[in-house]
Parts: structure tokens; sequence; C-alpha cells
């Protein structure tokens, strides 16, 4: 088995999906409590993650 990351980035990469999850479910709590704002706000951290992955994982062709 690999070794566990030592580094915020490395746990932060590993645990991706279940970050992007926990946001989105801190999202959902903001809509329920009519605050659309701050579900944004979540919403937004989730996009900049995903889309960094995204950009790491694109072939240098792209």
């Amino acid at each position: 088995m690999g070794e566990t990351p030592d580094t915020v980035a490395g746990v932060a990469e590993l645990y991706l999906g279940n970050i992007l999850f926990a946001l989105e479910l801190a999202a959902l709590n903001m809509d329920e409590h009519q605050k659309p704002a701050d579900a944004a706000f979540y919403r937004g951290i989730a996009r900049k993650l995903a889309e960094a992955k995204g950009r790491e994982t694109m072939p240098d062709n792209q």
C-alpha cells in the first residue's frame, strides 16, 4: 500500500470527492435556510476545486 499524504495538497487530492460532496451538502443546507449567497459561496469553492483538478488531468495539447 502507498504512503499516506503528509501535505494539505496531498490530503485534499486524496479526499477530493468527499470534500466536494461535503461542500454540496453545506450548500444544500444554506439553500434550505434561505441563504442563497452562502450556498453560492460553497458551490463556488467546489467549482474551483473541480476545475483545478480538471486542469491537472488535462493533456498538455488541449
